[in-house]
């Protein structure tokens, strides 16, 4: 007992002679250049930060801006792209600006050069970037125009930091994950979520420039928490909270309570492992947010919290509903809009008050409900379940096995749907199960025949290589000669461009350069390699991007879009022919969109006259990759429009 005593007087006095030796004052943890010790303001890091990102995380700090982390456990496309989204569109509603980032951990630099099958549909952004399609999502949610910084992938970041080593960035330092690897990846966080961007509005058909910087930074991790090649990510977003500080970045994690048994049981064991296995990271979550068939049950919320540690009131039910528009929706109702403001100090705060409940909301932010964005947003989810018609459209592709290929076509026809009041039918029909040479006799050719006459109206969507294009022409020409509603896009204009040299013109031969070597020159090459393109390198070298087009005046393009310059993203190698033009236009196939810009003069826009075709539009531009819930874009208008009037 006495050696006791006497051990703790000989501590006691060391402490007292030597009150800074680090074994004996452990410094408090840190929670943020805000917090204040009793020793004074804290160092921004224990290790010191290299000045770029220092001065990024001290510029974040400074403009109060704040940092969402959405993350997802259990399976992949378990939904946290939606839920990010969704969450953006809570805080539009309350007036703050909000930017987004996709991270993918694969090593590829971008999607550019993944296949469809693989990985759905290649989302083009107005600077060229070729992303993951969830930055279609933010978009259309959001109604922002993004960047390619916004799409995040381990390809860019090593490349980046290869790149910086071969300069001698890092004065013959040992490259390594951590620290050189996760720093990058916090510089390109945060340089983006102060980036500004343009916005999309009703008063106009295109973006809109802004100098303001985002005020919040919405960041989906892609993926499932656990899988090796995401683990740089989450250790950079493990110090990208010890250096903004609690009150700066919140996490919120996606999971699955699946439905087993019977009767019906929810489970809960996936989502607890999934947390115990986020937090052995470094990550906890504020946020819950859980899959399911039906809402979840009072009893499975507190076993849930109760595993887990996140409060009853921030365990969010994200069950099945009948359209995604009524995901924010769902979570206004769970009050969740002002469990972030709580939960990342933004504006009022009251100190005790329970956020999780409906009416403990910050004052000036208690009109959500009544916020231009929410009346706008709930007036279109209900549009969704209360059409006033039916309407079957047939889209004619080669990637129909796999549901994400042509998302944003499919968003674009909803969004145009919606305007019109009609439920959306789609009818997927392989295109080489048009192929005349098939033959009739060939079962899967007479039954797609048959569904695509059934349509009102069709779609023709890009695409790359041969097989299929003949079934498509088949498509265009059924739709040119009988009158139905027609509407092609890249591939599909070059398709309608080719039917109609063989058709009209009598070209037998007219082919595109991409499928065809032997073609005689501006004869049978109704589609040619533009000039400036690179046949040895795949990645980042088609014409991509938004680009000018000029509308012709009289034409039914123009009267859709309302003006006579608009702004289009691209995505193509090849183009129509221009020595072939004047002959067609001369056939009665109208040229009634050109771009004009340095690259010389390229055919942007097709049609036919109304007198000879209710609709038969196509463009060289994917006019998908702009439409917006609340303003659907012109030419898919246009196509739903001639089906109701078909109808």
């Amino acid at each position: 007992m006495s050696n006791s005593i006497l051990g703790y007087f000989w501590l006691l006095v060391l402490k007292l002679i030597l009150p800074s030796h680090p074994f004996l004052s452990r410094p408090p943890r840190r929670l943020g250049t805000n917090y204040v010790s009793r020793h004074g303001p804290l160092p921004l890091r224990l290790r010191s930060l290299p000045p770029s990102l220092e001065t990024l995380v001290t510029d974040t700090l400074d403009s109060d801006r704040k940092i969402v982390v959405v993350t997802g456990g259990v399976l992949s496309g378990i939904g946290k792209g939606v839920t990010a989204s969704s969450m953006g569109v809570l805080f539009r509603a309350m007036g703050y600006r909000v930017t987004a980032i996709k991270i993918d951990p694969y090593l590829n630099v971008d999607a550019g050069t993944m296949s469809p099958f693989e990985h759905g549909e290649v989302f083009v952004l107005d600077d060229g970037g070729e992303t993951d399609l969830d930055l279609g999502n933010y978009e259309r949610f959001l109604s922002v125009s993004l960047t390619k910084d916004s799409n995040l992938s381990t390809g860019k970041i090593y490349q980046s930091v290869i790149e910086r080593e071969r300069v001698g960035d890092y004065l013959g330092k040992t490259v390594q994950v951590v620290p050189h690897v996760s720093d990058a990846i916090q510089e390109w966080i945060l340089n983006v979520a102060k980036t500004p961007v343009s916005r999309f509005s009703k008063s106009s058909s295109g973006s809109e420039d802004t100098d303001d910087p985002p005020e919040v930074c919405i960041v989906e991790l892609g993926g499932t928490l656990g899988d090796i090649e995401s683990m740089p990510f989450v250790e950079a977003l493990r110090q990208l909270q010890e250096n903004l500080g609690y009150k700066n970045l919140c996490i919120c994690h996606v999971s699955l309570v699946p439905v087993l048994g019977e009767p019906p049981e929810q489970k809960t064991k996936p989502t607890q492992h999934s947390v115990k296995q986020m937090m052995s990271m470094g990550l906890r979550p504020d946020f819950l947010c859980c899959r399911g068939s039906a809402p979840l049950e009072p009893a499975v919320v507190s076993k849930l919290s109760l595993f887990t540690s996140v409060p009853n009131g921030a365990i969010m039910s994200l069950h099945d509903v009948s359209n995604i528009y009524r995901v924010p929706l769902m979570m206004i109702e769970q009050n969740l809009h002002s469990m972030l403001l709580q939960r990342l100090r933004m504006g009022p705060f009251q100190k005790g008050l329970d956020y999780s409940m409906a009416g403990a909301m910050h004052a000036n932010k208690i009109t959500i409900d009544e916020s231009e964005v929410i009346r706008d947003w709930r007036a279109l989810a209900d549009s969704v379940d209360e059409p006033e018609s039916e309407c079957v459209i047939a889209v004619v592709g080669k990637y129909i096995d796999q549901g994400d290929a042509y998302l944003s076509v499919v968003k674009a026809l909803t969004h145009a749907a919606i305007a019109t009041k009609q439920r959306l039918r789609i009818e997927w029909i392989e295109a080489s199960h048009l192929n005349p040479a098939n033959g009739s006799e060939h079962a899967k050719n007479t039954t797609s025949w048959k569904r695509l006459k059934q349509c009102v109206g069709c779609v023709v969507p890009g695409g790359f290589g041969s097989r299929g294009i003949e079934g498509k022409m088949a498509a265009i020409q059924y739709c040119r000669e009988n009158g139905k509603p027609f509407l092609g896009i890249c591939l599909g204009m070059q398709a309608a461009v080719i039917e109609y040299c063989r058709n009209v013109l009598g070209i037998e031969n007219a082919h595109s350069a991409e499928f065809s070597t032997d073609l005689l020159k501006d004869e049978e090459d109704a589609v040619i390699f533009m000039p400036e393109g690179d046949r040895e390198r795949m990645g980042g070298t088609m014409r991509l991007g938004a680009r000018e087009t000029m509308l012709k005046d009289g034409s039914k393009a123009r009267w859709l879009y309302g003006k006579e310059k608009v702004m289009e993203r691209h995505r193509h190698r090849y183009e129509v022919n221009p020595a072939l033009v004047r002959r067609l236009e001369e056939a009665g196939l109208q040229f009634v969109g050109r771009n004009t810009d340095e690259s010389g003069e390229r055919m942007e826009v097709i049609e036919l006259s109304e007198e000879s075709h209710p609709y038969f539009v196509a463009s060289q531009f994917h006019p998908e990759f702009t439409s917006r819930p609340e303003l659907p874009n012109p030419l898919f208008l246009g196509l739903l429009q001639a089906c109701k009037t078909a109808n």
